[in-house]
């Protein structure tokens, strides 16, 4: 009789615990001012189930909630509206701006609004509108299976492909002009005139020239944080206004 006691309070004991489990989320994100570009730090998330997180220097948040909970946003005292879990299409990866400008002293918050980032879905249709071309690789000695008697066999379009010298030589040449425009793409997104701008407030044909002289490379602006990239874009516009105080060229207009 305590056996069965004992196993029926494990079996609600961990049905319990394996709901709560289940029902328990992850919701990740950014928070930017209303420039959309400028990541805020020291925001306080709160969810309606007593879980409390705070963006850091890259504005990021990590919190756990249930989709029975909504979120918060506090600045300087300042709440957003709630926002259910429930509704949150991309848990992971809720991105918000405020109604502030961290260049100016805080504002009252009007307004939020949630965005996506439409390069990544413009990638996303790029590469599968060249699928083929992304996907493509150098053809080989490969076996096919027939539909008919199930039997294995030499991959006859492939092995051709094999002698298609031009044809393989185009297809690759394509494959690495599309590879090198969408990091070209890339770059300018996260590089582009009005961010850098924003943070070195230079302009006109000193703005072109910095645009030029100082455009990261795909690696580092792909692998680096919206911090250390920002800061990046900071200590290059140092040393550019050096360059033009010490040496001939355009006069800053700052």
């Amino acid at each position: 009789m305590q056996i069965f006691i004992k196993t029926f309070f494990c079996i609600i004991f961990f049905s319990v615990t394996a709901g709560s489990v289940t029902a328990q989320l992850t919701i990740t994100g950014t928070v930017f001012d209303s420039s959309r570009t400028v990541p805020v730090k020291g925001v306080t998330v709160k969810s309606t189930g007593g879980m409390t997180a705070t963006t850091d220097s890259s504005g990021h948040y990590e919190i756990g909630a249930n989709d029975k909970d909504s979120l918060t946003f506090i600045y300087n005292n300042k709440p957003t509206a709630r926002f259910a879990v429930k509704q949150i299409e991309n848990i992971g990866n809720f991105d918000i701006s405020l109604h502030i400008r961290l260049a100016e002293k805080f504002r009252t918050l009007k307004e939020v609004r949630v965005f996506t980032r439409s390069y990544k879905e413009d990638s996303i249709n790029n590469r599968e509108e060249y699928a083929k071309i992304f996907n493509y690789q150098r053809p080989g000695i490969k076996t096919s299976v027939s539909n008919y008697s199930g039997g294995g066999g030499l991959d006859l379009d492939e092995f051709i492909n094999i002698f298609r010298f031009k044809r393989n030589k185009r297809q690759k040449y394509m494959q690495n002009r599309l590879l090198e425009q969408e990091q070209e793409t890339y770059t300018n997104y996260r590089f582009n005139k009005t961010l850098v701008k924003r943070i070195t407030h230079l302009e006109g044909a000193n703005l072109d020239t910095f645009m030029v002289r100082y455009r990261p490379d795909y690696q580092f602006t792909h692998n680096t944080t919206t911090a250390v990239f920002y800061q990046y874009i900071l200590n290059a516009s140092y040393q550019y206004r050096k360059e033009l105080l010490t040496g001939p060229g355009i006069n800053d207009s700052h």
